[in-house]
This record gives C-alpha cells, structure tokens and sequence, in this order.
C-alpha cells in the first residue's frame, strides 16, 4: 500500500523540481499532434515526445509509458534535460522478445515487388505500431487531466539492402546500414569445401583447380525465427561492384546454369548452393582467373515464404525474367558480395606445364650447354696447342744433331 504512495510522491517531486525548467519554455503548452519524432532504425524503434507539454497536462515522466505498460520499467521513457526544448525519450530493439514485451504490434503485409524487387512476384514488409499513453494519478471518481496518447508506427521491408562491400573469403558478416528502413540483422556469406558447410573454403594464392565444387552459405543471424533468407540471384563478375563488369548469372529464379545446385532456400534462416569453379574467358591470357560472387537477398515470413519463393516443378513453374536495362536490371542492385575466388586458368588443359616450371627448366638446360660449349672450347684450344707443340718439336731435333 505504500509503495504506490512513495511512486507518486516521488513523480510529484521531480514533477515540482521540473515544473521550474518547463514554466518559462515555449513548448509549456497543450500538446500537439506534432510533439513527437519517430526514428524507425534497423536496429532499434526510437521515440521522442516533447517533455514540457506533458507537465502542462497535468503529468509526468513516470506517467506515461508504451501502450499502456505502467508497471513495467523496460516500457517507461528516459527524461532528457539537457537538451532544448527538454525530451522523454523511449526506445527498443526490434526483436521479438522485446517487441512483445511491451505489447507493441508486428503485423506482417504481402505487397507487389517494387524498387529493387520490382522484377519479381511479391515481397513482404512487417508493421510494427504502439502508443505511447498516459496513466492518470487520479483515485476518485473524476478527473480533470486531459488524457495523452502519441501513435506510432513504422514499415520495414523485408529486403537487405547492403552497400557493395568487399568481404574475406572464409565469411565476415556485415550490419545492415540504415537505409530506407531496411530490416535488421546481420548478413554474411561463407564458402565451404565441403556439402556439410563445414570446413571453410581456403583458397591458395595460385588459385583453385577448375571444376572443384564450391559451397556458398548466406545467413542471417540476429533475426528472430519468423523470417527466413530467400536468395532471387547469384551471379559472378569480374570486379568486386557489378556495375559495368562482365558478369555470369548462377541462377536467376528458377533458371540456373547447369553446374549449380540449389539447396536450402526460403526455408530457413540461411541460404545455400553450390556451383563449380570455371573461369571467365576474357582472362585466358592471365595466369589465374578472379572473380567476385554476388547475391540478390530479402526476407520472408516463414509461414508465408511458399508463395514467394519461385516453384520450379511441373506445370507450376514460374520464370522471372531479368530486365536488360541497366537501369533496372537486378545486378545493379546492392547484395551481399564474396572476397574474391581465384581459379588457375593453366588448369584447363590437361598436362600443362606452368610457364614459371617451363621457364627454370629451360634456364637450367641452356646453362648446361653453355657449361659443355666451354668446356669443349678448352680441350680442342689444348689439343691443337699439343700437335702444335709436337711438331715443331720433331723439326728441331735433326738439325741439332747434325752440328754436333
């Protein structure tokens, strides 16, 4: 019974000491529509409500809090002073747990591509709405306190859109930046040796064999469990940014090239696939081919990913196309981007000998000949100086006798 008391006393205090700051402000006035600011982050919702209208209502900052929760400490607001004019500031991650927790609503919506999507069959965007409400100290029967109730509401898409970033080859993952209201969580893209997604791809200086299988993951992670990753396009260029590069599609919807296999796809919190290394054409005077993978990436609801993951069996199968304007086309998009994966271009024929091998081989045998060369210079050089020697020798030796 006094706790409640001590509560109120206490808001009446910081009530009075407050009151001093407020009753000179302009903002000490009746509220307005426009008191407060919603910033709709990707990873928390912040709000901010004008902090003196609230006094001017006849309440306080432990008076008002998210749809309701009074007696919840994790849905009050944090009272700002040093700013101009002052602020109760509420915030919260947008996770699930913390969502419920002060009974805000996520209602989740299935909308026509548009934007980045606008190829493709439907995308979908989560809902997330509250209010911010006073509680009225009054114990009797009427009240003269006018009550406060601030809407709030923010739409994510439920698509990542990540700056093209160079990322290692064995997976770093990457915090989506705020951009439009993109969803939260953290994206990373890992290759793999193995069909377990295990062992991570290690890729040697002088490149991979051709042909040798790679495995690629793309996972969300500090995502609740009602969204799965859903992969629309993979696809290969030369250079880290796909904008004005050559480049291969791995698949685009249901269409793919024949080497790749599809796995895991809109079913759960991670993508996967597998292609095997090839090399682009264009670098067949070069030593090793480099190339860079890139992967068109949203979210969907996974009770409704069935319906926007494309079918691609039977009768069902639905082809979406990639528009050829580049103002359009899907690989101008944002996507989450590999480091780079370089394959040996000496590897395509069978038998070849690597032109660095060739060439100490070839050194090695001309300064074997070069060594031989000399070496028979010298003994013809002595053999000659002998006969010489030998027969201007033999023409002396009658003369000598005869003067004797």
């Amino acid at each position: 019974m006094w706790l409640p008391a001590l509560v109120c006393l206490l808001g009446l205090f910081l009530r009075g000491e407050a009151v001093i700051d407020c009753t000179t402000h302009p903002t000490f006035r009746a509220p307005r529509n426009t008191d407060i600011t919603v910033m709709c982050g990707t990873q928390r919702l912040e709000l901010c409500i004008l902090l003196c209208p609230v006094y001017f209502a006849g309440y306080n900052e432990s008076l008002m809090a998210l749809n309701s929760q009074h007696s919840s400490l994790d849905c009050h607001g944090t009272p700002d002073w040093s700013v101009d004019p002052p602020t109760l500031k509420f915030n919260f991650t947008i996770s699930e747990s913390s969502i419920s927790t002060c009974n805000n609503k996520l209602k989740i919506t299935q909308e026509v591509g548009s934007g980045l999507f606008s190829d493709y069959s439907s995308i979908q965007a989560v809902n997330i709405s509250g209010i911010i409400s006073s509680l009225d100290p009054s114990a009797g029967t009427i009240t003269y306190r006018q009550e406060m109730t601030y809407m709030y509401s923010c739409r994510y898409p439920l698509q990542y859109l990540i700056n093209n970033t160079e990322m290692s080859v064995t997976g770093v993952s990457l915090a989506i930046k705020d951009n439009n209201g993109s969803f939260i969580s953290t994206l990373s893209m890992q290759l793999f040796e193995d069909r377990f997604y295990k062992v991570p791809l290690v890729i040697p200086s002088f490149g991979l064999q051709l042909k040798k299988r790679i495995f690629v993951e793309v996972k969300a992670t500090n995502l609740t469990d009602r969204f799965y990753v859903l992969l629309d396009r993979c696809y290969a260029t030369t250079t880290p940014f796909p904008v004005n590069s050559s480049y291969y599609d791995l698949f685009v919807g249901c269409t793919r090239d024949g080497q790749t296999v599809m796995g895991a796809n809109g079913e759960r919190q991670s993508a996967q696939f597998s292609f095997e290394a090839f090399r682009f054409v264009e670098h067949k005077n070069m030593t090793v081919s480099t190339f860079y993978l890139h992967c068109a990436t949203r979210l969907c609801e996974r009770t409704a990913c069935v319906t926007v993951r494309p079918n691609c069996t039977g009768s069902a199968r639905r082809r979406r196309e990639v528009p050829s304007s580049p103002g359009t086309a899907v690989s101008e998009a944002a996507t989450v981007t590999s480091g780079p994966i370089i394959t040996r271009v000496d590897s395509a024929v069978p038998g070849a000998v690597p032109y660095w091998t060739a060439s100490l081989a070839s050194s090695r045998s001309l300064a074997g000949v070069a060594i031989a060369t000399g070496a028979l210079g010298v003994i013809c050089v002595s053999l000659v100086g002998f006969i010489i020697f030998k027969i201007r020798s033999s023409k002396l030796k009658p003369g000598g006798a005869a003067g004797k």
